[in-house]
């Protein structure tokens, strides 16, 4: 079910705003699901994580090498276009 933001209670609005960790603008539409997460046995586990691992080390053999600087510029950069009142803590 979507609803309008401007049609929410204060105390909805309030919660979706907590959730989401902004502010709901009135012309906004929210919609929220709730999904039963399949469950998975300790072997399926095991395997999801192994290929995650596998990727992401394929991934890092092509990655460009850089400063820590750089990669905490971007890292900045990523919080600050989802979380516009992001500062980071020096």
């Amino acid at each position: 079910m979507i609803h309008n933001a401007k049609s929410l209670s204060p105390d909805q609005k309030a919660a979706i705003e907590a959730l989401l960790g902004r502010r709901v603008l009135e012309d906004e539409s929210i919609s929220v699901r709730a999904i039963e997460v399949p469950a998975l046995s300790d072997q399926q586990r095991r395997e999801t994580l192994e290929g995650l691992r596998k990727h992401f080390a394929e991934l890092d053999t092509r990655r460009k090498h850089g400063s820590a600087q750089e990669a905490n510029e971007v890292l900045t950069e990523a919080m600050r276009s989802t979380r516009p009142g992001f500062r980071p803590h020096r």
